[in-house]
């Protein structure tokens, strides 16, 4: 009989990202969360692909279960902004729009689309209708006629002749789309979804993020704190940037490095009832004032000015200016 071949007792080598994966579950006394650096290459290691699909489940879980740090929001916000290589384009609002609309229709469509007609250029970027049961910015682009672009020189010629432009993530950072994706396969949301909030990848003046469960708000300012980014964070409307009218807002401020905090009273003396049922014409009805909705109108001049609180103007003013806006329209 032949002599067997000798056993392979070498140790194969460990992948790169296992020390990422390592930090966050090494146990309760063991495990950490990652600093910015750290962050920083290991969503480097995501965006290039050179990570296994055990890894990645295992990695966006862990960071789930932990929650995640300004820290690792401002790193993975730079590995992404870095893989990117986005060309400058003049922005003024970011506004992300990841969340979709259950209780109420996406009247931040209408404020988006009032301050691009008098001059506000804004990137609206989403992530697709990864959750059943709600109405998304993208399932109504054409109704309210916001541009859907697929690339950057689309996104310019947008912003340049409507000032307004809608780009899909998947057509930007298709790494971060995938990890949203598995919503559905993991059976929760990843921390990619909070992360889309941050990325601002066109650096715009100012950036709007609404974070729907306390306790995040303050976290989302502090990542984009530490990029050096102007922003405003607020609990908005079914996790959209869209100001309830009918509840008092706090507004968490970032801006030159500092950071500051300002409380909006309600605009309605009582709680609006909520439709029976979310009809996307009635917010070209309402735009084209062949119906008038009052928590709609309210919610509308609210998070423009909003939006105008962010460019700069006092909370007076803002609404002074939103108003004039929406007259005008």
């Amino acid at each position: 009989m032949p002599t067997p071949a000798p056993l392979t007792l070498e140790t194969p080598p460990e992948h790169p990202f296992a020390e990422f994966v390592r930090i966050l579950g090494k146990g309760k006394r063991g495990a950490r969360g990652l600093n910015r650096e750290e962050a920083r290459a290991a969503m480097t290691l995501l965006l290039e692909e050179k990570v296994e699909d055990t890894q990645l489940g295992a990695f966006l879980m862990l960071l789930r279960h932990k929650e995640e740090s300004p820290e690792e929001l401002a790193g993975f916000t730079e590995a992404l902004r870095a893989h990117l290589k986005a060309p400058a384009i003049s922005v003024d609002l970011d506004w992300p729009t990841y969340a979709g609309k259950k209780r109420h229709l996406p009247w931040y469509l209408l404020a988006a689309k009032c301050l691009a007609a008098n001059g506000v250029r804004i990137l609206m970027h989403g992530g697709g209708a990864h959750t059943a049961g709600r109405l998304y910015t993208e399932q109504v682009l054409d109704l309210l006629q916001i541009p859907l672009c697929r690339d950057f020189p689309a996104v310019e010629q947008a912003l340049d002749t409507r000032h307004l432009a809608f780009f899909p993530l998947q057509d930007w950072a298709p790494g971060l789309q995938r990890m949203i994706d598995l919503r559905n396969t993991l059976g929760l949301r990843s921390p990619i979804h909070s992360l889309a909030r941050v990325l601002n990848p066109l650096s715009a003046k100012c950036g709007l993020q609404s974070i729907f469960h306390p306790g995040y708000q303050a976290v989302h300012r502090e990542a984009s704190r530490l990029l050096g980014d102007r922003v405003i964070v607020v609990k908005g409307d079914g996790g959209e940037i869209e100001v309830n009218p009918d509840v008092i807002s706090h507004l968490y401020g970032a801006a030159d490095g500092e950071a500051w905090d300002e409380e909006w009273p309600a605009l309605s003396a009582q709680r609006h009832v909520k439709p029976a049922n979310l009809d996307p014409r009635q917010l070209l009805a309402v735009w084209n004032r062949e119906a008038a909705d009052s928590y709609g109108e309210l919610a509308v001049l609210a998070t423009m000015a909003l939006a105008l609180r962010g460019l700069g103007q006092d909370r007076e003013h803002a609404f002074q200016t939103a108003q004039t806006f929406w007259n005008d329209r």
